[in-house]
């Protein structure tokens, strides 16, 4: 907070003036929106001319009608009663009178002592400019808005006559209307928005307008938004840096073998099998932050499926091909490079999910290799799947399977597109605003270049995956059909430690509690503190936020919460001492390529793949 030269008062504390949103160049301010307008052309030249050739096709009617039919059903649930209906309309009407009181009060005597109708929540940083609140135009705006946002929401909430899924998909898509629509993302209606471009006559526009047109054209048709400046990055140099090789390759999976760092290392190896639906190498971002580099200097001989970004070739691949050319492949590959047979797995997301469902096919086919199992995030039991579960029912998932069946696989674009929209008012408007408003290049972030690196859905494997989990829950029912068998999670005997993260949204914490109970084994449940990624990539030097563990995970969540041990930090430590309690035994360290040719260096080929 800066003082004014002349007036000794802060610039939040000063009032808000006219000038500050007057054009003071006419000239020039309308030569730069010629040149937006020139700018514009081009983004929709990019966004048309793949169409006219029939590379792209739209499918965006599909999530749209899905979007009406819901908010038709919220809407028939209110419209049905007249008491109903009045009630929530008064409720509006109430909020509104507020404001406009509120703002009546601000223009006659400064408003110091009026109360919001309502205020933004906790942590939102969409109206922090000073003039959202001392301009009474802007805090207009700004009330409406959330009075209007928070009164829809209320809607979904009290709508008694709606099924779960229905309820659900209509708080989901009433929160990507209301981030759309908020006031901050429109130059007009955003106070800071605003002075900038009056400030530089309009030349943020312009610079906006080339980055939406380079925008459109990277994604081949499709907006591929930018949420960081990617010419910082190159997997191989600053990302996946941890030295190792290329032990194995298949159609679908290269296998990484690490170099050792300690001068011996436990005799079990660790293999870690990632999601595909991202690539490996959120375990391997940079020195600081790496699981795996971090696992090779405790003692571990670490292994790592770096799955195949999938193209048309790959578009009959299923989850039994993953779990033959993946999976087992992965534990041939370790066989013929350390001679041993007793693993330590990994899985992370839906990297878990397939190690699951493959422990429970190898215990019927007799493989009894991996003595222990680690899952990081991962879902068995998707009854409490959390957001995803949007997407899925039997009318998306037949449009998704038809858009695959084109070309054998799904966009990696449309996969992308869906986890931002799981968090778009942090993870799509900011960058829409910044980029394309404000004319901003966004700030290099390895994560956000990791998030941004898509990978395609191999056309059987995704519906396998969409049908036999999400939609219909096969894998903890035990009625998934693998190899002509019918597994079954009691058939999975070894130890199991269960990670899951407090704040996750893809994968949320009380689902992979309750998938715990499915296990035929000893589960240990361990809650880590944030969300999906920064829960489990959290590194002990880091010392950044707790994790609790407690008794058996059985019984209500809330109540295991309650009575659980908070821990302060990393859980990578406890995970440690868990793995040697199960077999601490070591042996001299094990270089790659001892017993085996390699086929290049760490990261691979596969990984470098881009969509």
């Amino acid at each position: 907070m800066s003082k004014t030269p002349d007036s000794g008062k802060s610039e939040d504390d000063r009032p808000s003036t006219v000038e500050q949103y007057l054009v003071k160049d006419p000239e020039r301010f309308a030569l730069n929106m010629a040149r937006m307008i020139e700018q514009a052309g081009k983004a929709a030249s990019a966004w048309a001319e793949p169409r006219e050739k029939g590379d792209v096709r739209d499918h965006v009617a599909e999530p749209v009608v899905d979007m009406v039919k819901t908010f038709s059903k919220l809407s028939e649930y209110w419209l049905s009663d007249p008491q109903r209906a009045l009630e929530a309309q008064t409720r509006l009407f109430s909020g509104y009178m507020t404001v406009w009181a509120n703002s009546i009060q601000r223009l006659s005597d400064g408003g110091e002592d009026a109360e919001d109708a309502v205020k933004p929540e906790p942590g939102d940083k969409r109206f922090q400019d000073p003039e959202w609140g001392r301009n009474a135009f802007f805090d207009f705006l700004k009330q409406a808005y959330l009075v209007t946002s928070r009164w829809a929401n209320e809607l979904v909430e009290h709508a008694d006559g709606l099924d779960e899924h229905t309820r659900h998909k209509a708080g989901f898509y009433v929160k990507q209307v209301s981030n759309a629509i908020s006031p901050s993302n429109f130059i007009l209606t955003n106070p800071e928005l605003f002075r900038e471009t009056i400030a530089s006559n309009g030349e943020n526009l312009v610079r906006g307008m080339k980055m939406l047109a380079e925008d459109i054209a990277a994604g081949k048709g499709d907006l591929k938004l930018r949420q960081a400046d990617y010419s910082s990055f190159e997997i191989g140099k600053n990302l996946a840096t941890t030295p190792g090789k290329v032990v194995g390759r298949s159609d679908v999976a290269e296998i990484l073998q690490y170099d050792p760092a300690t001068e011996t290392v436990l005799k079990r190896p660790l293999l870690i099998c990632p999601p595909w639906i991202n690539k490996f190498y959120i375990l391997d971002l940079n020195p600081q932050k790496s699981f795996i580099r971090w696992a090779v200097e405790q003692g571990h001989t670490v292994f790592v499926i770096s799955w195949i970004n999938p193209d048309e070739r790959h578009g009959t691949k299923s989850w039994e091909a993953y779990i033959r050319e993946g999976l087992q492949y992965g534990l041939d590959t370790i066989e013929k490079a350390t001679g041993e047979q007793d693993v330590n797995a990994v899985g992370y997301c839906v990297g878990g999910t397939l190690l699951a469902a493959a422990l429970a096919l190898l215990a019927q086919e007799g493989d009894h290799r991996i003595k222990s199992a680690t899952f990081f995030t991962t879902q068995v039991d998707f009854t409490h799947a959390g957001d995803l579960k949007v997407f899925v029912d039997e009318e998306q998932v037949a449009a998704v399977e038809k858009a695959m069946n084109e070309k054998g696989y799904l966009d990696g674009t449309k996969m992308a597109t869906a986890f931002n929209m799981l968090r778009s008012g942090d993870l799509i408007w900011p960058y829409v605003v910044n980029n394309y408003m404000r004319g901003k290049d966004p700030l290099p972030f390895d994560l956000l270049y990791w998030n941004a690196d898509s990978t395609r859905m191999a056309a059987a494997n995704h519906s396998f995956y969409l049908r036999n989990c999400y939609l219909e829950n096969r894998l903890s029912q035990g009625e998934m059909e693998l190899a002509g068998r019918v597994v079954s999670l009691k058939d999975v005997t070894i130890p199991v430690y269960n990670l899951a993260s407090k704040e996750d949204h893809i994968a949320p914490a009380l689902s992979v509690f309750l998938g715990s109970k499915y296990f035929g084994g000893e589960v240990d449940y361990v809650l880590a503190g944030s969300g999906h990624i920064a829960g489990v990539v959290n590194p002990p030097a880091a010392q950044k936020y707790h994790y609790w563990t407690g008794g058996k995970p059985t019984g209500d969540f809330d109540e295991w919460l309650a009575k659980a041990t908070n821990h302060p930090g990393s859980w990578w430590s406890h995970w440690q001492r868990w793995i040697e309690a199960k077999d601490d035994s070591r042996v001299p360290a094990r270089k790659p390529g001892k017993h085996m040719k390699t086929l290049g260096d760490a990261p691979g080929t596969y990984v470098k793949v881009r969509v």
